[in-house]
């Protein structure tokens, strides 16, 4: 207790820690009491923040800021309508078409399960292949009912989709346009001392802002190349694939390899143990190769120093608490407390008494 105590008298004392004890605190129970209420003001601030990295080159060019803000927004409203009217019918359709092919499918692949014990004897039982075969009708029954569900629910979704559709970029316009203004009124209830807090945003800024924005790149590239070498390949379902690849890239060192099992399953349900099906497996580890070795080198020249096990954790824990976004920005929190941790004063250590030096 003695030594908890002399902790408290350390730092309770320090007016700059008690600045970013309550700035962090604050954030924390915010986010968690109402961060469903704020969800559509916390995903047009995220987007404000990755088009803000757009509307700075323009700045530097000497555009002003109202016709740069103006520019990016344009852009940002053509690429939501491509992706709300172009993409997302044609996803729903490979959705729908996958699983109306689910029966054939799965008797193709129940086919080929009952010629294992035939094949291998000794290590594969009839029995063992029956018991996989129920497990495997049981799950995709229950999936079916999910389903049904979020059909039926679906009405509530689409209107949920519709207040973000119209609100969100509302929102995102007025962060953007009125950036400094809502930035000088957040700081007047800040505390005054808060030099240890602006260092830590400092810090956390420069790694978030090349890591967010680096991945939504990464996840465009990785996207558009998977689509236009299964697309090339004749592989069914190329976009609703393509779109996973390029999702997949969201979680390090996870994401690559559970992509892996559709692709291969949809490869071989289309050609069997064939050619065309290693080449597509090869095909898809060329990407994967290109992608860790030489896109993520040139996107991230700010290296997160994150140990791996670190990452996973940060991903199965803020994943765990906020869902997609825990998991999008879980490299991104985890850098935060690897900035406060590194920036937390520490003891200074006692120097010698003048006649032992």
């Amino acid at each position: 207790m003695e030594k908890v105590r002399e902790w408290f008298r350390r730092y309770a004392s320090d007016p700059q820690v008690v600045a970013l004890s309550l700035v962090l605190l604050i954030s924390l129970v915010v986010l968690l009491i109402m961060g469903r209420m704020l969800a559509p003001a916390i995903a047009a601030l995220v987007f404000a923040y990755l088009l803000e990295g757009l509307v700075m080159p323009l700045r530097r060019l000497g555009i002003p800021r109202n016709l740069a803000v103006s520019l990016v927004f344009v852009v940002f409203l053509v690429a939501l309508v491509f992706i709300l009217l172009g993409m997302m019918p044609r996803l729903s359709h490979q959705v729908t078409q996958l699983i109306q092919q689910l029966p054939s499918i799965v008797s193709k692949g129940q086919e080929a399960l009952l010629r294992l014990p035939e094949k291998y004897p000794d290590l594969i039982s009839e029995l063992q292949v029956n018991d996989l075969i129920s497990t495997v009708r049981s799950e995709l029954a229950g999936l079916g009912q999910r389903f049904l569900s979020v059909s039926i629910a679906s009405v509530l979704g689409i209107m949920t989709i519709m207040v973000y559709v119209v609100l969100v970029p509302m929102l995102i316009f007025f962060f953007l346009k009125d950036k400094q203004r809502i930035i000088d009124w957040f700081t007047v209830y800040l505390p005054t001392d808060r030099a240890l807090t602006s260092e830590v945003w400092r810090d956390v800024n420069i790694q978030v802002a090349n890591y967010v924005r680096g991945k939504i790149w990464e996840i465009l590239i990785v996207g558009i190349v998977s689509y236009v070498t299964f697309a090339f390949m004749g592989l069914e379902y190329s976009e609703l694939l393509a779109t996973l690849v390029g999702l997949s890239v969201i979680i390090p060192y996870i994401g690559a390899a559970v992509v892996t099992l559709p692709i291969a399953a949809i490869a071989y349900f289309q050609w069997g143990w064939s050619a065309e099906f290693g080449y597509i497996l090869l095909a898809y580890g060329v990407i994967q190769a290109l992608d860790g070795n030489v896109l993520v080198p040139l996107l991230f020249s700010e290296v997160v120093d994150l140990h791996p096990i670190a990452i996973i954790l940060a991903v199965l824990v803020f994943g765990g608490i906020w869902g997609f976004w825990g998991v999008f920005f879980a490299i991104p929190l985890a850098t935060l407390v690897q900035a406060v941790l590194k920036a937390w004063p520490r003891k200074a250590p006692e120097m010698p008494a003048p006649d032992q030096v």
